[in-house]
């Protein structure tokens, strides 16, 4: 007999493709989703890419009543559900901390009271801050935040003492967090939370260190996204990608089929309970390149629009290192950037988006939240 998992978060984005995968490993998978408008959009309907074999559970994880309900009949839970942005985290700041805080509590009181088989929850590499870097001898250092004073003076890169320039490292689970931002607060809470207690209540549990995901059905109309899915919405909408800092900042770009893969592989590895291990490619790219990338694979290049601004809780670089998660849980990635980019880009010519990237950079300058 098949077992059933649920997907906190299953309609979204990331969910949506593990429910894929699941359902082609002959499991039956639940999702409990609020169905949130920004995310969705006004009409709050099931998605039209959430496979039909999905049980939909319109619900909100901070109801304990929902959630006892969608754990009824459950193996297992993938817990992904979360208000997902840097930015908006840090003027949003209830309903960040309700939304990934409390849901995340409320969830792991009903699993208390029935404990599952497995509990595999979606953490973030935002809880990093800086990534690992190497000094002028080659020693490696964790990264420190720029002080205000020189970014203002658009010194964008990590110096040591003596004024020179940190060559960035790819990043391990060892790294200790820096958390610049109320998003990433809240990712590290529910980390921890569902880590200590699925050990006191016998709930084998894996955090995942999540970079940053990107592929088709991301929310293109929601500017708090994944920076691809930003410059997707601008691109469909002939504007130029509007870059913090100088573009030269390194991300982790890894596609949302490994990721989906890489929940799977968790699930199944004994090696991974009690562990936090990061998901990504392992590769870096500049800001600006992905850009770049993007505009090409459409046909369609923009020149990108450099603001030489900076917005209060980004960093520098952060790359993955995946050392732990090939050792634990058998995951490399599969999909390269060119074979993403070339999907990402097929899927947006099938759809649509609202840019609403000037009237949320437009809130955070107000708010004092851009320098």
């Amino acid at each position: 007999m098949s077992k059933t998992v649920l997907i906190t978060g299953g309609a979204g984005f990331i969910g949506s493709w593990l429910a894929d995968r699941l359902l082609a490993d002959g499991y039956r998978v639940r999702a409990l989703d609020i169905l949130s408008p920004q995310v969705h959009g006004g009409e709050r309907q099931r998605p039209a890419y959430l496979d039909g074999g999905v049980e939909l559970m319109e619900g909100d994880v901070r109801d304990p009543d929902a959630v006892r309900r969608a754990l009824d009949g459950v193996d297992g839970v993938y817990h992904l559900a979360a208000a997902v942005g840097v930015g908006q985290s840090m003027y949003e700041i209830a309903g960040y901390t309700s939304i990934n805080n409390l849901g995340t509590a409320v969830l792991l009181e009903a699993l208390a009271e029935r404990p599952v088989e497995r509990l595999v929850v979606a953490s973030s590499m935002s809880i990093y801050g800086e990534g690992m870097y190497a000094d002028i001898g080659g020693n490696p250092v964790a990264g420190q935040r720029r002080s205000r004073e020189q970014l203002q003076r658009g010194d964008w890169e990590l110096r040591d003492k003596q004024g020179d320039v940190l060559r960035p490292l790819p990043t391990n689970e060892s790294k200790q967090p820096d958390l610049s931002s109320v998003y990433a607060l809240s990712k590290y809470d529910q980390e921890r939370l569902c880590l200590m207690v699925g050990e006191a209540y016998g709930v084998p549990t894996t955090a995942l260190r999540f970079f940053n995901v990107y592929g088709p059905r991301q929310a293109l109309s929601n500017p708090y996204t994944g920076v691809l899915a930003i410059f997707a919405a601008r691109l469909l909408n002939d504007n130029p990608p509007a870059i913090f800092e100088d573009g030269m900042q390194q991300r982790d770009f890894v596609s949302v089929r490994d990721v989906a893969r890489a929940c799977s592989l968790a699930y199944d590895s004994p090696a991974a309970v009690g562990q936090v291990i990061n998901v990504g490619s392992g590769n870096a790219y500049t800001i600006a390149d992905i850009a770049r990338r993007l505009g090409e694979a459409a046909g369609h290049p923009l020149q990108p629009d450099i603001v030489g601004k900076y917005r209060v809780g980004d960093i520098r670089h952060c790359v993955a290192d995946i050392s732990l998660a090939e050792r634990l849980i058998g995951f490399r990635p599969e999909v390269d950037m060119d074979r993403g980019m070339e999907e990402l880009v097929g899927w947006l010519a099938t759809t649509s988006a609202v840019d609403r990237v000037v009237e949320a950079s437009a809130e955070l300058h107000r708010r004092g939240l851009t320098l």
